[in-house]
């Protein structure tokens, strides 16, 4: 079973409009102990997302606004103006970051986790055919990686060998120890046994894999499966 974002996305989420004042704005991401909030316009759509950097550039912007003669002199870059406009923000939609970048509720955490790599942000608002459903965070992703030795037991167990192989799990012995899992077992076909090792390993919170899976028939079959880049497992 693939990990959704919708899974480990929060929900409901705080948001602004684009005329909340500022301080406000601080207000709610340090009460609600957030880092981040979307900014929404009169019809519900997220228009863009004030952050902590956001406060951090208007915070900032005695010392940048002190360093804008020079960039007139020397040229000033597209990013250095758009930090001097947030410098005069009073509003959350004068100090916003946009476009937003979104993600629909039914993607993998896995392209979640990629888009903020890429993207080099911390948090996705996350859309339902286009509506604020929820957000992710890095933290949030995070997360659905700590699970205990018994959970990641069960995981394989469940969903690895059972629901995705198709497996008999009283088959197999199973054993987790510090995310390092053992599987022991026998299968009809070698392919099979080398999928057995492959799917274990990408289950979130396994560090390494043991496997110890024999087999009857010597094949050259490849399973589909065993291509797909994005292949997480639910948390149980």
């Amino acid at each position: 079973m693939t990990l959704l974002v919708r899974d480990v996305m929060s929900a409901p989420v705080h948001t602004v409009t684009t005329a909340t004042p500022l301080k406000d704005v601080a207000r709610i991401l340090v009460d609600q102990r957030i880092s981040g909030v979307p900014v929404v316009d009169d019809t519900g759509a997220v228009v863009g997302v004030v952050s902590e950097a956001d406060l951090l550039v208007k915070e900032g912007g005695q010392e940048v606004a002190r360093r804008r003669w020079f960039g007139r002199i020397l040229g000033e870059r597209p990013e250095a103006v758009a930090r001097q406009i947030k410098i005069g923000a009073i509003t959350a939609g004068e100090a916003m970051t946009s476009p937003p970048v979104t993600i629909e509720f039914d993607r993998s955490t896995a392209a979640a986790a990629t888009l903020m790599v890429d993207r080099q942000i911390n948090r996705l608002p996350v859309l339902e055919h286009g509506r604020l459903v929820g957000i992710v965070s890095r933290a949030d992703l995070v997360r659905a990686f700590i699970r205990t030795d018994d959970q990641l037991e069960t995981t394989i167990r469940q969903d690895v060998l059972l629901r995705v192989l198709w497996l008999d799990p009283a088959l197999f012995e199973v054993s987790v120890r510090d995310g390092v899992a053992t599987v022991r077992g026998r299968v009809e076909q070698r392919s099979m046994a080398d999928l057995v090792e492959r799917a274990v390993r990408m289950v979130p919170g396994i560090v390494d894999v043991k496997a110890e899976v024999t087999w009857q028939f010597a094949d050259d079959r490849v399973h589909p499966v065993v291509n797909d880049p994005v292949f997480p497992f639910s948390p149980r």
